[in-house]
C-alpha cells in the first residue's frame, strides 16, 4: 500500500478507532525517513543557530578561543599557513574543533577529526589588540577596528558535502573583549606578552560530522577602503575531512 493511501485510510477510520490512527502515523513518517536517508547517504549536519550556546559558550565567545588558540602557535606551524592540512591538529582541546582560513589566498587540505566534534569555521575574520595595533586605547575603538577590517565581503561560502549554508551574510559575530597572550614568531608580528583583543568576522559552527570521508569548502572576501588604503583579503580553503 503506498504511503498516500496509509494517510486516507488513517483519516477515513478517525470517527472509529483511535489506537489504529496513531499506529498509521508513525509508519508513514518512519517510511518518509527512510526514503529521505536512502537518497543522501551524507546526511548534511546542521549548524548551531547564532543565538545558542554551544556547551555553553556564545559564537562570540567561541571566537574568542578560536584567537587564543591560533595566535598561540607559531608563524612557521599555523594552520593558517598550512597548505596540505599535517597542522591541523596542533593544541586541539576541548569540545569543539578549530579549523582555520588562510592568511590569504586558497588552500587545499586534508585533516583527521575525532568523532563528536562541533567544527567552528572562520568564513572571513579579522582581529584587533592593543599590541599589534598601540594607537587603539579603548574597547570601543578595538570594536571598531575589527569592525572596518570587514566592510564590504563577498563570496560569503560555507559548502559541506556539496551542500551551502543558506544566510550567511546573518552570521556575522563580534566577540567580548579577551586576554591573549603573542608568543615569538607569532601571525601578527606584533610584540611578545599579554594583551587584550577583539574580533569580527562571518563564522559557522557544525554540529559534528558523521563519522566518514566528508568536503568542507569555506571563503569570504572584502574589498574596502581602511584608514584611506584599499584593504584586499581573500580567504578560500577546501578541507578533506575524515571523521574517525
Amino acid at each position: 500500500m503506498s504511503e498516500q493511501s496509509i494517510w486516507v485510510l488513517c483519516i477515513n477510520r478517525k470517527m472509529f478507532v483511535t489506537f489504529p490512527v496513531v499506529i498509521c502515523l508513525v509508519i508513514s513518517a518512519t517510511t518518509s525517513s527512510a526514503i529521505a536517508q536512502s537518497s543522501n547517504s551524507k546526511i548534511v549536519p546542521s549548524v548551531y543557530p547564532l543565538d545558542s550556546k554551544p556547551y555553553g559558550l556564545s559564537y562570540g565567545q567561541w571566537t574568542a578561543k578560536w584567537w587564543q588558540w591560533t595566535l598561540s602557535i607559531p608563524k612557521h606551524v599555523n594552520p593558517g599557513g598550512d597548505t596540505t592540512g599535517k597542522d591541523c591538529t596542533l593544541k586541539q582541546s576541548g569540545p569543539v574543533w578549530f579549523l582555520s582560513g588562510t592568511f590569504g589566498g586558497s588552500a587545499t587540505r586534508v585533516c583527521t577529526i575525532p568523532s563528536g566534534k562541533p567544527i567552528l569555521l572562520p568564513l572571513i575574520n579579522a582581529e584587533c589588540d592593543y599590541k599589534a595595533k598601540p594607537n587603539l586605547k579603548t574597547e570601543s575603538q578595538l570594536l571598531a577596528c575589527g569592525k572596518s577590517e570587514n566592510e564590504g565581503i563577498t563570496g560569503l561560502d560555507a559548502t559541506i558535502d556539496g551542500v551551502k549554508t543558506q544566510g550567511l551574510s546573518n552570521f556575522r559575530v563580534q566577540s567580548p573583549l579577551f586576554n591573549m597572550t603573542y608568543i615569538p614568531n607569532n601571525i601578527n608580528g606584533a610584540p611578545t606578552g599579554t594583551t587584550q583583543g577583539i574580533s569580527d568576522g562571518y563564522w559557522v559552527m557544525l554540529k559534528p560530522l558523521l563519522v566518514g570521508d566528508h568536503i568542507i569548502h569555506i571563503a569570504g572576501s572584502v574589498v574596502n577602503y581602511a584608514e584611506g588604503t584599499l584593504n584586499n583579503f581573500a580567504n578560500e580553503v577546501t578541507y578533506h575531512i575524515k571523521v574517525q
